[in-house]
């Protein structure tokens, strides 16, 4: 064993799979097997392995300036330029950035924002955040008060209620549906308990609700239709802002430029984004927020003198470049269209899996998708923990794929942008044979019921 402390990983199995070289959509362990990788890393390798045009900017941008930092009036024209390119792109108002390197930090740095914000406006006491149950917002101690899954909080004795943290029901109509309640009725049910929840605390404390447009982390959740219109009708009503994610969901992940769009949320008064942001060749975040939010915060900072937050990496000339030449790359070649016609094309062949006796619900949009696999097809029963879930993502490597499984037993699927069809073809037979061999396992085991 290493000395390794590995991020989520079970302490007592790891290094079991040695990744050493990636090209395009498919990457090689050390024993030179092959793999398609079915989840583009971690949500993240938009442009798949080894992009050369992204590679060269790398390295001349090391040749040129390898660091600078953006304290004390210092900056740098990369910097600069990524702030201008994104501000353009961001279905937002004037949006302003601030830099980090990963989605937990951007999270971190909104709430420090927000506070600011509502601080220079003069309602201090508006501080409070709704997140949802099922969320995942990073794992930074403030980013995983905000998430909402178990496994991201047991152990670490978060201050969820110090940092006003308030939680609401997520929107899976499939696990969260009352007997006999159609879809319509869940959204009106949970909208309900949100506006008690709004009412009880008060509308004045609550500073802005965070979504992720789609979930990843919780099982791919796509709310049903209507719910992201009547949350933002409840929102503007108390004057509360709309916090989008799209740390997973933003650029072209859901076929659109992002979640926002894919979801008809508006435009949100915050976002973050991270992750295909530099198709995760080099660490960046952002965090983007209305530039009238901006303008307020400038104010009380020339009064106190300095924005005191700001990491020694934000806004590192590597990662702006970086993140430049993907964005150049994406609008260039089309690929968030191409990523709505290839995602097209996954969901077709994902739904195919509708009738397999684990599939209990197939969800998604363009190319993030999830097949939850349940004991009992006919109620939807789970199995009672993630062992089965964990045998079919094993199973799937054996066959020369990599999945993941999220929320216990759900595959979630999330190929890099420039997967073709035939490649989506490869996922889907790889795929249903590791299936079958769960079935197979399952009877055996006696899991099903």
């Amino acid at each position: 064993m290493s000395h390794v402390i590995y991020p989520t990983t079970n302490f007592k199995a790891t290094e079991q799979l040695k990744i050493e070289r990636g090209d395009g959509v498919y990457v090689y362990d050390n024993r030179g097997n092959r793999y398609l990788e079915g989840m583009a890393g971690l949500w993240c390798t938009a442009l798949g392995y080894g992009n050369e045009e992204v590679i060269e900017t790398a390295t001349d941008q090391m040749r040129k300036l390898t660091f600078s930092h953006m304290f004390g009036g210092k900056t740098h024209q990369p910097g600069i330029d990524l702030a201008e390119k994104m501000s353009e792109l961001l279905p937002m108002d004037n949006a302003a950035l601030f830099f980090g390197t990963s989605g937990s930090d951007a999270n971190d740095t909104q709430i420090k924002l927000l506070r600011y914000y509502f601080d220079a406006i003069g309602k201090p006491e508006k501080y409070k955040i709704i997140a949802r149950e099922r969320s995942y917002h990073g794992v930074s101690v403030a980013a995983a008060s905000l998430t909402g899954l178990p496994v991201n909080q047991k152990h670490f004795h978060l201050p969820i209620e110090a940092l006003g943290i308030l939680r609401t029901d997520h929107p899976h109509y499939y696990r969260g549906k009352l007997e006999d309640e159609s879809e319509g009725e869940f959204v009106e049910r949970i909208i309900d308990n949100l506006v008690e929840l709004i009412e009880r605390e008060g509308a004045d404390s609550i500073a802005a609700f965070i979504a992720e447009p789609i979930t990843g982390a919780s099982g791919v959740i796509v709310p049903p239709p209507g719910y992201y219109e009547k949350l933002r009708e409840v929102l503007e009503h108390h004057d509360i802002l709309l916090w989008a994610d799209e740390v997973i969901t933003g650029f072209g992940r859901t076929g659109n430029d992002f979640g926002v769009t894919t979801m008809g949320m508006g435009r949100p008064d915050m976002m973050t984004l991270a992750k295909q942001l530099s198709s995760a060749y080099v660490p960046i975040s952002a965090a983007a927020i209305r530039g009238d939010m901006y303008e307020a915060m400038a104010e009380q900072s020339a009064a106190c003198g300095v924005f005191g937050h700001g990491y020694t990496y934000s806004g590192h000339p590597l990662g702006c470049a970086v993140a430049l030449k993907v964005i150049e790359i994406f609008q260039r070649d089309n690929l968030f269209e191409r990523a709505a016609q290839q995602g097209e094309y996954l969901q077709q062949q994902l739904a195919t899996f509708a009738d397999h006796p684990l599939v209990g619900e197939v969800r998604g949009r363009g190319l993030i998708g999830a097949l939850e696999l349940v004991a009992d097809k006919t109620t939807g029963k789970p199995f009672a923990d993630g062992s089965v879930g964990a045998k079919a993502q094993q199973f799937c490597q054996d066959n020369g794929l990599i999945l993941r499984t999220v929320a216990g037993s759900s595959l979630a699927f999330c190929p890099p942008l420039i997967i073709s069809r035939e490649q989506i073809d490869e996922m889907i037979d790889k795929t249903r044979r590791a299936l079958d061999l769960t079935l197979d396992f399952c009877q055996r085991e006696q899991r099903l019921k």
